[in-house]
């Protein structure tokens, strides 16, 4: 007999009911907006530390001055 190990979640992670899979891991586009929308107005935040917008210089062109850039 196998046990099964998975951290991933039966539900949707919104209301828990169940995934459709047109919009997995969703149950529908209401639940699949609601989440983006959560991402957006910064509802969910990735833990670290906080960032300094003084400590960087934004280039005219809008990148990042302190990575290297691509050739």
């Amino acid at each position: 007999m196998s046990r099964r190990t998975t951290s991933r979640r039966e539900g949707c992670p919104v209301c828990g009911g169940a995934v459709s899979p047109a919009y997995a891991p969703f149950c529908g586009q209401g639940c699949r907006d609601r989440d983006l929308l959560q991402w957006l107005n910064e509802g969910y935040r990735i833990p670290g530390p906080a960032a300094d917008a003084d400590n960087r210089e934004i280039d005219a062109d809008g990148l990042d001055s302190s990575h290297d850039r691509p050739l």
